[in-house]
């Protein structure tokens, strides 16, 4: 029997190493597939984008929040992956009454380092994950800053909202050097441009997802804030933790050299 704790410091049990694994988490389904878990995976979500192949050829369990249970029965999974933020509680306690479900927790960097070790460990991918973690900790460490220009993130439009303290997007803007105008609120609280205005930030942030800003959004922003740069930024960059974290530095790295 292999006995593992996850991040709700949760114990389960496997029998053996998980053959026919389910990830209900699109971050942490691309890092299965870094990780090489080619054919051991056999379920995922309709928002596991990546890798492409595994979009189109892996059976859907549904959304992040809602599954279909017969699908689940059909792959008999012998390990569920998923996160405590963005898998819905019900429905997952219905799952682990069933079968072993492992939750990762992320709040911060710290959290998504110890989930790629934790992970690699449950799937038998050790030094692999704990490759991967320590590179993605030296790459962050060696970003250039942002020398704490004031920034607004937005996630969402209709009604505007931004990332606050308490997000995985807020840990990230400090790791570039950013200073979110935002952080004396917490999670993702909804803004008015008014708000926008008096927080006066030295850039504005325009995510891709999970609402796609595009550049027709740009102008609503200008409006306000005539003299403010607007971005259009990879939302994916601040938002997936795993092994797109370590993929994004490039992108980081050159983002931030544009801005400052």
């Amino acid at each position: 029997m292999l006995t593992f704790t996850d991040q709700l410091q949760r114990t389960i049990q496997l029998h053996a190493p998980p053959k026919r694994i389910i990830s209900l988490v699109p971050s942490q389904t691309e890092l299965l597939y870094d990780l090489g878990l080619r054919e051991e995976v056999v379920g995922i979500t309709k928002f596991c984008i990546h890798p492409e192949t595994w979009f189109q050829t892996k059976t859907r369990v549904g959304g992040t929040k809602q599954y279909h249970f017969d699908r689940i029965a059909a792959l008999q999974p012998d390990l569920i992956i998923g996160n405590k933020e963005e898998n819905e509680q019900v429905q997952i306690e219905q799952l682990m009454q069933q079968y072993p479900v492992w939750m990762s927790d992320i709040y911060s960097i710290e959290d998504t380092l110890q989930m790629i070790v934790q992970v690699g460990e449950l799937v038998q991918k050790k030094k692999t994950a704990q490759t991967l973690a320590t590179q993605t900790k030296q790459g962050l460490a060696h970003l250039p800053t942002a020398h704490g220009l004031r920034v607004a993130y937005f996630i969402w439009r209709k009604p505007y909202m931004v990332a606050a303290k308490d997000t995985f997007i807020q840990e990230m803007l400090e790791a570039c050097g950013f200073q979110n105008c935002f952080e004396a609120r917490t999670r993702y609280p909804e803004i008015t441009l008014k708000e926008l205005q008096v927080a006066a930030p030295d850039v504005v942030f325009l995510s891709s997802e999970p609402y796609p800003f595009q550049k027709k959004h740009v102008q609503e922003i200008q409006a306000v804030l005539p003299d403010t740069p607007i971005h259009l930024v990879d939302g994916e960059a601040f938002s997936w933790y795993g092994s797109r974290l370590w993929k994004s530095l490039d992108y980081l790295k050159q983002l931030i050299l544009e801005i400052r």
